[in-house]
């Protein structure tokens, strides 16, 4: 699979940092094509600079619509030939346009078990309905909003006393860890989708 990915971030960028690390450690074999940002001032930007990786701002605000925004970030991300994109705190929801230039080629990272607590907030959802386990969820990216087939799960445990802050901050060092070991399982195209699940080639499954 063509390993150059394109990393869309809204914000600091946390997760575009753990991958710029897995790749610059040699746990990941890929290449940021370019990192780009619906904000201007998404801190983001200048990890990706700093790392010697493009760094591109499509503002949302100045297009004619959702459909036209998405039709320029897939055209910039298809000049740059990135075969997997990665969603690093990209607070938009993915559309038509970027859907169907990368087929069952996005991914995304929420900071949840899903399907359980989908959309924003997802930290402190857990907290007002007890749970005693959240976590980090990769997935790809479908129109259904955090809804697509699961890559990896890993599990958090939520502390009496947790805040929204505490636990958001255990899940977060998770989600650093396991973005990456996503990404790559992705890349190895030892994988397939039946129905709702990604079934690992047995070669490649843990254990």
């Amino acid at each position: 699979m063509n390993r150059r990915l394109g990393v869309l971030i809204s914000g600091r960028g946390s997760n575009l940092q753990a991958l710029v690390d897995a790749i610059r450690d040699g746990r990941l074999d890929a290449v940021v094509a370019v990192v780009i940002s619906n904000r201007p001032d998404a801190a983001g930007l200048e990890i990706a600079r700093r790392a010697g990786i493009e760094a591109l701002c499509i503002d949302h605000r100045t297009a004619a619509s959702r459909d036209d925004h998405e039709r320029v970030v897939a055209r910039e991300l298809r000049a740059r030939d990135v075969g997997l994109v990665c969603l690093a705190g990209y607070m938009r929801l993915i559309g038509t346009p970027l859907l169907e230039a990368f087929p069952q080629a996005i991914l995304n990272i929420h900071p949840s078990l899903l399907p359980s607590f989908p959309g924003l907030d997802a930290q402190r959802q857990a907290l007002e309905y007890g749970v005693k386990v959240t976590g980090a969820t990769v997935h790809f990216v479908t129109g259904e909003l955090d809804g697509g087939p699961i890559v990896v799960q890993r599990a958090v445990p939520v502390i009496d006393g947790d805040t929204d802050a505490t636990v958001a901050a255990r899940i977060l060092a998770e989600e650093h860890r396991v973005y990456p070991e996503a990404v790559r399982l992705v890349l190895s195209g030892r994988w397939r989708v039946e129905g709702r699940r990604v079934v690992r080639d047995a070669e490649d499954a843990p254990g």
